[in-house]
């Protein structure tokens, strides 16, 4: 099952990336290699696909170039290998989004699945406490939200498809490691068994936290429309995702949030 995500962007599989429509702009896809994730896996020399996935920063239709630069933000597409590393799915490794322009939270994201199936999994921090664990399933046309300031992976369940998916992120966006890392890995490391079926192993570097595994809630309090590409939903209202870069604009939805 594949989402028309209202953009016309195709992921390729030889090689890994993707194709862009008339009248879609984007860049050269980078890549991320077996050995830039290792310290994030559970088996840091097992073996998988490499590159393990490919992305896309900064796609969008040439009439709205100006609309996401005045507003601080980009949109970004991610597509996944199929395969395994090792016991684990193919996934990215975990981490935090850097604060950005002086604000007090960092920015959120927001993912929307297109082909393949995925669980994004997401710990409210990257300390020793990981405090909520959560792992959200979604499949093709289904939006997943991570909040400000907590560590994430996003994970393909299937590893006989590939999986790609877009996201909301601040136009300023950047990555940090080293607390992750620090603990090798995230608190919870999904695995499969040799039929496919994914199941959690806790990484003992954090203290133990129960991983509540659930679908993605409704965000329609965030300006997301089921069934609504997010893409379509910015082009028809450009300031629905204004929080993105600036998430003191919904201070209030982050308190206690659930994704």
């Amino acid at each position: 099952m594949h989402f028309d995500p209202g953009i016309d962007i195709q992921p390729t599989s030889r090689p890994l990336g993707f194709a862009y429509g008339s009248g879609v702009f984007g860049p050269q896809v980078e890549y991320r290699s077996l050995d830039s994730i290792r310290r994030s896996l559970l088996d840091p020399q097992c073996s998988g696909p490499d590159p393990v996935y490919a992305i896309a920063m900064d796609v969008g239709k040439e009439e709205h170039r100006s609309l996401l630069k005045e507003r601080n933000l980009l949109f970004g597409v991610v597509t996944y290998a199929a395969g395994r590393l090792g016991t684990e799915p193919v996934r990215s490794q975990g981490h935090i989004h850097k604060k950005a322009r002086g604000n007090r939270l960092a920015p959120p994201e927001i993912y929307e699945i297109w082909s393949g199936k995925a669980v994004v999994y997401m710990q409210e921090t990257p300390d020793d406490d990981p405090v909520r664990c959560f792992a959200v399933e979604a499949g093709p046309g289904e939006v997943v939200v991570v909040p400000p300031d907590w560590a994430h992976a996003t994970v393909s369940a299937d590893p006989n498809e590939p999986l790609t998916f877009g996201a909301w992120c601040d136009r300023e966006y950047g990555f940090e490691y080293e607390k992750v890392r620090a603990h090798k890995g995230l608190a919870w490391f999904p695995i499969l068994d040799a039929a496919g079926k994914m199941d959690w192993l806790p990484n003992k570097s954090y203290l133990r936290r129960e991983l509540v595994t659930k679908t993605p809630e409704n965000y329609s309090h965030l300006g997301i429309t089921e069934g609504k590409p997010i893409y379509t939903a910015f082009e028809e209202k450009p300031d629905a995702f204004l929080y993105v870069s600036n998430p003191e604009l919904q201070s209030d939805a982050w308190r206690d949030f659930t994704p």
